[in-house]
């Protein structure tokens, strides 16, 4: 007869308790033969005493015995928390139903009636020593996995600490050059002023005016910019949002950028004859808009119009601007909006500076979105998502 024994390294542990000498006898002797390590105790108390010294892998158990019955050594084997895991089963003579119930009732995972049969038993510990290695295995399984989460929880814990020191560092700095640098660069500013007023109309002197002007605008809109990113970082979501008119709004951006358009001779789209109202704060939706619209006009070739179309879906409007000229290399579309990310010149009205960047999050602070795209020929698309506030146009 074929003989199966449970996949194990080492032989499996029976404790066999039984005041009878001759069924311990019997018993021993049939686990024996099957490559078991087998243990008998002829009494619940010299059971208790061996498990708790070396802890088996199952315990074999009879219920009539004098001085501890076995169903009181199975509820002491499961108080125990050495010992609980052990599976027992009970091996006795009674055979009523009630009987069944209190062994299970006490903790036993299985109940064989004597007399018994040998593959019966061998059948039943095979499977029951096989179920709780199982359960051990998925237990370690289960601690290693937990192990993982809490070292993969302490890595992510790490990471959003560095990520909050960059923050804090990269919103000191934005703090710096938007205060610290204001009060020392306006003298520097203010004593140019003083040296082209010396020098009158000449010719030479007009040139270098206009090129200092433009310098002069784009640090001091660098400057502007950066304390606003500040504040907005600062605030967060704790900005209270108001009920803003869209169309007067996107017609005051369309002449705030229109300086910078006749500069390139590029074209700028009419103002949409009626938009919705929609959700933030005024001012900042202004410089929004303006931001998208002066990086717009950036990547547009001289003579080109910038194109507007908007669409209105469930609580939200979208604006969307298409620039044709020059389309944004691959490599630097997915950090576009981040601080400073594009650092080289990438259009050729120079570099963006930080409006990608204070257009993104005053939108996204308002609740909504801005993404770029580039055109299937030379060209970029910028789309603004906003929350509207209903029916009401502006």
């Amino acid at each position: 007869m074929n003989r199966v024994r449970p996949a194990r390294k080492t032989e499996p542990d029976i404790l066999i308790v039984d005041d009878t000498p001759a069924n311990l006898q019997v018993l021993s002797g049939l686990l024996k033969d099957r490559g078991y390590k087998v243990r008998p105790a002829p009494s619940g108390k010299l059971a208790l005493q061996a498990a708790q010294s070396t802890p088996p892998d199952m315990v074999l158990l009879d219920i009539k015995m004098p001085e501890m019955d076995g169903f009181e050594v199975c509820r002491q084997l499961k108080a125990d928390a050495r010992l609980r895991e052990i599976p027992v089963i009970f091996i006795s003579a009674l055979g009523d139903t009630l009987d069944k119930i209190q062994a299970f009732g006490a903790g036993g995972v299985d109940y064989v009636t004597k007399p018994f049969q040998v593959e019966e038993v061998e059948a039943r510990v095979r499977t029951h020593l096989r179920l709780h290695w199982l359960q051990q295995e998925r237990e370690a399984q289960n601690a290693r996995l937990e192990e993982l989460v809490r070292a993969r929880t302490r890595q992510l814990a790490e990471s959003n600490a560095q990520l909050a020191v960059l923050d804090k560092t990269k919103s000191g700095f934005l703090r710096l050059i938007s205060h610290e640098l204001r009060t020392p660069l306006s003298g520097v500013l203010g004593l140019a002023e003083l040296a082209f007023r010396e020098c009158g109309d000449q010719p030479a002197a007009a040139k270098l005016r206009e090129m200092f002007q433009q310098s002069r605008r784009r640090i001091i809109t660098l400057l502007e910019d950066a304390l606003l990113l500040t504040e907005i970082e600062l605030t967060g979501d704790a900005a209270v949002l108001e009920t803003c008119p869209l169309s007067t709004i996107f017609q005051a951006s369309l002449d705030q950028a229109a300086p910078l358009a006749q500069a390139r001779d590029v074209r700028l789209p009419p103002a949409p004859a009626a938009l919705p109202r929609v959700h933030g704060r005024n001012n900042l939706l202004g410089r929004a808009l303006q931001s998208v619209l002066e990086t717009a006009i950036k990547f547009s070739c001289e003579g080109q119009d910038l194109r507007l179309t908007t669409r209105a879906a469930d609580a939200t409007v979208r604006l969307i601007l298409e620039a044709t000229g020059r389309s944004i290399p691959p490599e630097f579309i997915p950090a576009f909006f981040d601080v400073l990310a594009v650092r080289d010149s990438i259009t050729p009205g120079g570099d963006l500076g930080l409006a990608p960047a204070v257009a993104e999050r005053i939108v996204s602070s308002f609740g909504g979105s801005l993404t770029v795209e580039n055109l299937d020929s030379p060209g970029i698309r910028l789309s603004i998502t906003l929350k509207t506030t209903g029916t009401e146009f502006s």
